[in-house]
């Protein structure tokens, strides 16, 4: 028989964030790969509480599109959506441009603080080859820039793009065989330092180029990956 997962003792509607973040957090890194069917009944075993609880979070994740509830009821991990993925793009870069522009305007010191904080894990996960911290803290730090621009709805629409993209980036990640790429931690410290001189063009430039290279890198694995598969 399988083991079962404890959980501590929950407080009242505190389940559905539970299963919510858990089941948000191995979709994003790939622990549930796109297309994967999600049962109602295993995951009420698994958390040991009621179908209800679950749907509720299942709904939220469809919110975001994260799953995707199929014709006969039944629910599966969303796949990633390869032919738009130029529309994430666009929006990512744009969001990248718009967020850090606004950081240089609008950042108090105590936002560098928090800025330096999420650098300096993004760089130690860097340095340990931690493929799943260098997502986490990269989003986390271009989440706190966002925040330093102070506009909660350029915030709110950063933070779903951030998110969708762990997953391209957790494949990305797994093509490197030996070590994972370090120029970011460059970028991102070329892009604090125009953020705390409040040099906005300077910023502009420095997130078109890192969320370009970003991008380039992306597009370039999908397509080799994309060749590889074509049957002979």
């Amino acid at each position: 028989m399988a083991e079962t997962e404890t959980f501590p003792e929950r407080r009242r509607g505190s389940g559905v964030k539970l299963v919510y973040d858990l089941l948000r957090d191995e979709i994003l890194d790939l622990v549930l790969p796109p297309g994967s069917p999600i049962d109602e009944v295993q995951l009420a075993e698994r958390f040991g509480m009621s179908r209800t609880p679950i749907r509720e979070a299942l709904v939220r994740l469809a919110g975001e599109g994260l799953v995707e509830t199929l014709p006969n009821r039944s629910t599966m991990v969303a796949n990633i959506d390869f032919l738009n993925m130029h529309t994430f793009f666009d929006a990512l870069t744009l969001m990248y441009r718009v967020t850090t522009r606004l950081a240089a305007s609008y950042h108090q010191p105590a936002d560098l603080e928090i800025i330096r904080e999420h650098q300096a894990r993004f760089t130690a996960a860097v340095e340990a080859q931690d493929a799943l911290a260098m997502i986490a803290s990269n989003r986390d730090l271009h989440a706190a820039i966002a925040e330093a621009g102070r506009n909660p709805y350029y915030l709110s629409l950063f933070l779903r793009l951030l998110d969708e993209g762990r997953r391209l980036l957790r494949l990305y990640y797994q093509s490197f065989n030996d070590r994972l790429p370090r120029e970011y931690v460059d970028e991102h410290e070329a892009m604090i330092a125009a953020i705390e001189a409040r040099d906005v063009e300077l910023c502009d430039r420095l997130a078109k180029a890192h969320a370009d290279q970003i991008v380039r890198q992306i597009q370039q694995f999908l397509a080799r990956d994309q060749r590889q598969s074509l049957p002979l």
